[in-house]
């Protein structure tokens, strides 16, 4: 005899690592306008030709998805080192800690400016600068702004300067959580006069509001001051954070930037974009000659993703990026508390050793099935290989997303996971899987390729045991011409409809059916779900924001 029962829930749908800046208690996100948008620009100041200095335009606010856009732009530039002009009200904390740190990887400087486009500026129609040549502009400091959190992401810079008429401003933190009303039905079986749950699945999701906290917690604080110590920045920058209501701004003088070392000098953007600095001997890096009757090389501009159909630049060599590293991470919404799920974490260029890394993680959990949620731009391909026939010889599912740390980002000094977890929530905006990183993602038993995340391939050598390796992996002979359909100097994003009728994804689904913080809850429970003693779950959660 079986009876159902259909349950309705209230629960928290998924806040820590969505924390953004904001200056209203309204219930939807402040508005702060167009998404910040990167472009290359060379100096149109009268004089200045045939050597000109040139810089990346950044303007508008700072979203999920911002940091791919700029790793974009840079692969376009070979190398070559741009200062950064910004022009930002703020936005997403976690985006601009990323903007930051990419910044310091590439060793670029920043002011806060407004580019003034000659001619030609973004967003014209049957415009053609940026695409066969960089924009054609002057930057200048007045009125310009860096608000909220685009600090952080200023932060970054080498040489970081503010002119006198320019603003950089601070304020507290506004995390925002969102509620779902989940309709769940439950089936059960009765023995014996008992119930035994058959399964249980959600039905629907409803929209129930939201709440922010204008308050810095424990966790936001301790993660902020990491990253400003990381990037040389005195620790006063957090206080006046803190001391700054968050419907308020306050503006910090040049004077205190200087002391707070937010600012490396008193100069304006002059010192970056002024026409007579390619005078100098020598030169500085973002000055480039053009021949009276030349034009610059091609420079991309960068203002959304491409099409899923057309070819993107290659990157450039990945020497710079960080080496593949696997970590173990349990999930820290507090909906799964104590009943959640882990997985491994594998973000970086894959390598030589990447393999044996990965094995040496898969030993330490034995026979346990943790899903892979990877974030690459490709890298080894005989590593790539390798790695994947050690998924699929585990059993383990694959899924391209990127994972939010909570505690701290591994690698950093001082960064150690309590029991070997780390705490975190795994998002596709910005995720990334290039190149080889299909290859890996082939091994998967369940592969999975979220909405926001990216998926790009080209013709990689080795095509004998690439053809035959995605044979073994029972992929669709389509994937393997699709890869052999771009150029190696170019890669073809796919969409996720091309994955699936490729074969190279299983389903439709995202990261979350593999990690979302519902799923423990599930009947049949999934492998990758863990309880944890009342004392370590507590441990273990993030305080509230």
């Amino acid at each position: 005899m079986r009876c159902r029962r259909v349950l309705l829930r209230l629960g928290l749908a998924a806040a820590m690592g969505l924390a953004a800046f904001g200056a209203t208690a309204k219930e939807e996100p402040p508005d702060y306008g167009p998404t910040m948008r990167f472009v290359v620009v060379r100096s149109s100041a009268p004089g200045c030709e045939p050597n000109c200095p040139e810089w990346i335009s950044a303007e508008g606010s700072i979203e999920a998805g911002t940091p791919t856009l700029l790793k974009r732009l840079l692969k376009t530039l070979g190398g070559r080192q741009l200062p950064i002009v910004v022009n930002s009200p703020g936005g997403n904390v976690d985006a601009a800690l990323q903007l930051g740190r990419m910044v310091r990887k590439n060793k670029l400087d920043i002011a806060v400016g407004i580019t003034e486009f000659s001619g030609c500026s973004p967003g014209m129609k049957n415009c053609l600068d940026g695409k066969e040549q960089p924009y054609s502009g002057v930057a200048y400091d007045s009125g310009a702004m860096c608000n909220s959190a685009c600090p952080l992401m200023f932060a970054g810079g080498i040489r970081r300067v503010v002119g006198e008429w320019a603003y950089l401003g601070v304020h507290q933190i506004t995390t925002t959580y969102r509620r779902e009303k989940l309709l769940y039905r439950t089936t059960y079986r009765v023995v014996n006069g008992k119930k035994k749950i058959v399964s249980t699945r959600i039905v629907s999701r409803k929209n129930a509001g939201s709440y922010k906290t204008y308050e810095m917690s424990k966790a936001i604080e301790k993660r902020l001051s990491a990253y400003l110590k990381e990037m040389g920045v005195e620790q006063g920058v957090l206080g006046v954070m803190k001391a700054t209501p968050a419907s308020d701004i306050r503006q910090i003088e040049p004077e205190d930037m200087l002391e707070m070392k937010l600012v490396t000098s008193l100069d304006s953007l002059d010192l970056l974009t002024e026409r007579t600095i390619c005078q100098r001997n020598p030169a500085p890096a973002n000055c480039r000659e053009v021949p009276a009757n030349g034009a610059p090389a091609a420079v991309a501009a960068v203002e959304a993703g491409p099409s899923p159909l057309a070819p993107v630049p290659a990157p450039a060599p990945q020497a710079h990026e960080q080496e593949m590293r696997f970590v173990l991470v349990r999930g820290s919404n507090p909906l799964c508390n104590p009943d959640c799920p882990e997985w491994i974490s594998a973000e970086g260029t894959i390598a030589a050793g990447t393999a044996d890394k990965l094995r040496q993680l898969l030993d330490t959990i034995r026979e346990r099935r943790l899903p892979v949620v990877i974030n690459s731009p490709g890298g080894d391909v005989q590593a790539a290989l390798a790695a994947g026939r050690l998924i699929r010889e585990h059993g383990l599912d694959i899924v391209v997303a990127r994972t939010d740390f909570l505690d701290c980002d591994p690698g950093t000094v001082g960064c150690v996971a309590a029991d070997g977890l780390h705490a975190g929530l795994t998002i596709d905006a910005g995720a990334e899987c290039d190149a080889a990183c299909a290859v890996m993602v082939a091994g998967g038993v369940r592969r999975l390729v979220g909405a926001g995340a990216h998926f790009l391939v080209h013709s990689m050598g080795m095509e004998d045991k690439v053809r035959a390796y995605l044979d073994e992996m029972a992929v669709g002979s389509g994937f393997f011409a699709a890869m052999q359909s771009a150029e190696y100097a170019k890669h073809r994003e796919l969409s996720r409809d091309e994955l699936q009728t490729f074969g190279l994804t299983t389903g439709p689904q995202s990261v979350d059916a593999l990690t979302g913080a519902t799923i423990c809850r599930s009947a049949p429970r999934p492998d990758n779900c863990r309880v944890l003693p009342a004392a370590d779950a507590e441990a273990k959660a993030p305080a509230k924001l």
